[in-house]
């Protein structure tokens, strides 16, 4: 039976986000791009400072090492340091390695790493957007809806427009509505990813004692279950059993594991997916409530059962289409005497 507690874990329940699955992070440097490595010390007169002219001049302490090209084994060149391997490094990361390796050479040593031309670092993105596109990810990062700007926004409506990520060997899929309603799930993203914009129209199906059987789509983000009865045609009232309204969805385990009437000694992994059979009676006022706020996910099967008496209705009926044509002879037979 469907009632409010198990109502209120779907409320709480999260999907698989990107959030969760592929937490992104702003650019790390990568071969190709090109970076400017400044150093500080902390007095005049050290491997990176000139010396002091004057009392008015204490001289530079400062230096920038020129523009240089991340070679193909990952590595740059920094005087008194060597070569320092910055493949996949945020700017953070090589800046400390610099410090450590000139600490005891310099005076009291800082770095600044600058990545000035980042080529590396691109994310492609394809499918239904406008424009497919190679978008180089800048020093501050790239988020999700930046890139899909880029490529000139989507060609499919919003509501049956999904976000797959790619990053290596592994991929996350989300609704695009749910990175506009959940901030967070806007995450920053690597060289390399691949983002595909995918249309998959949302579908149920309709069967038994609804005003139409068919596959049924859905016209907004969400439809829910009290919403799903009426694009399905509504109940027969000659037909229907209002307290046989079910609805058929694979659930995974670990929520299934959560409603009260679930067997605990069932052995099934909390990732698999469980058959489950959702019942609303609709003879009680408050289901339409649950109705309104149940939602309907995509393949759903709605079905209404017949009523009792329904099969008496369907017996009588075939008597009669049997029975209607000897009556009517013999009421001609009748007449003609």
């Amino acid at each position: 039976m469907l009632a409010d507690d198990v109502v209120a874990l779907f409320l709480d329940q999260r999907a698989l986000l990107l959030e969760r699955s592929l937490l992104g992070v702003v650019a790390v440097v990568g071969r190709g791009d090109s970076v400017t490595v400044t150093i500080w010390e902390a007095g005049a007169g050290g491997l990176f400072s000139s010396p002091a002219v004057t009392q008015l001049a204490p001289g530079s302490r400062t230096a920038t090492i020129p523009e240089q090209v991340v070679a193909a084994d990952g590595t740059i060149g920094v005087p008194y340091a060597g070569r320092i391997r910055v493949l996949g490094l945020r700017p953070a990361d090589i800046e400390a390695e610099i410090v450590r390796r000139l600490a005891g050479k310099a005076i009291e040593p800082q770095a600044i790493i600058t990545i000035t031309k980042n080529v590396a670092n691109t994310v492609s993105v394809t499918g239904e957007v406008v424009t497919g596109a190679v978008v180089p990810l800048s020093v501050k990062g790239v988020r999700v809806l930046e890139v899909i700007a880029a490529a000139g926004g989507l060609r499919a409506p919003a509501f049956e427009s999904f976000i797959r990520l790619t990053r290596g060997n592994r991929t996350a899929s989300v609704p695009f509505n749910t990175i506009l309603a959940r901030p967070a799930e806007n995450i920053f993203l690597r060289g390399g990813d691949v983002l595909t914009v995918v249309r998959e129209p949302q579908t149920f199906s309709a069967f038994g004692a609804t005003g139409q059987n068919a596959v049924v789509s859905f016209d907004a983000a969400g439809m829910t279950l009290e919403e799903a009865v009426a694009k399905a045609g509504g109940l027969l009232d000659q037909r229907a059993d209002p307290r046989g309204v079910f609805l058929f969805r694979y659930e995974p385990a670990s929520l299934v594991y959560s409603f009260r009437t679930t067997d605990k000694r069932a052995v099934v992994p909390a990732d698999a997916l469980v058959p489950v059979v959702y019942r609303l009676d609709m003879r009680e006022p408050r289901s339409y409530f649950i109705a309104r706020r149940f939602q309907v996910q995509d393949k759903d099967i709605l079905f209404a059962a017949n009523a009792p008496f329904s099969d008496v209705q369907k017996f009588i009926s075939m008597i009669s289409t049997v029975a209607a044509p000897a009556l009517t002879a013999a009421a001609i037979y009748r007449n003609a005497r």
